[in-house]
């Protein structure tokens, strides 16, 4: 069966969550994709986010050279929710983290994981 974008269920803004996934399962970050954003990806295999706040396209990596290379697209059961598993050269936290999820809740404290990348 072909995929078709058709067939996501993107919210009322017209978009979906989309959380990318280094090849070893380590979770990296999560961005939105529109219809747009999901077919540039799938046609030249670097992931393209929608940023709500430029209200224009991001392709991972553009300025920053910390690029998401697509391994490969997943859709959950649901079809409302994208896992993309990347390459990631770099880090891919704006804050030069290897991941955004670099703080975890332990008993009711903020506990960071890992610093910055050098």
């Amino acid at each position: 069966m072909r995929f078709d974008v058709a067939t996501l269920k993107f919210d009322d803004k017209g978009l979906i969550p989309a959380i990318a996934q280094d090849e070893g399962g380590a979770v990296l970050m999560m961005a939105w994709m529109n219809a747009e954003a999901v077919t540039r990806t799938l046609e030249t295999g670097r992931v393209t986010y929608w940023s709500r706040s430029r209200q224009s396209f991001w392709i991972k990596g553009e300025t920053s050279g910390h690029v998401q290379e697509l391994v490969e697209m997943r859709v959950d059961c649901d079809r409302d929710c994208l896992l993309m598993v990347v390459r990631q050269e770099g880090p891919a936290c704006h804050t030069n983290r290897r991941s955004c999820f670099y703080t975890a809740i332990r008993d009711g404290d903020e506990v960071e994981l890992m610093a910055p990348m050098a």
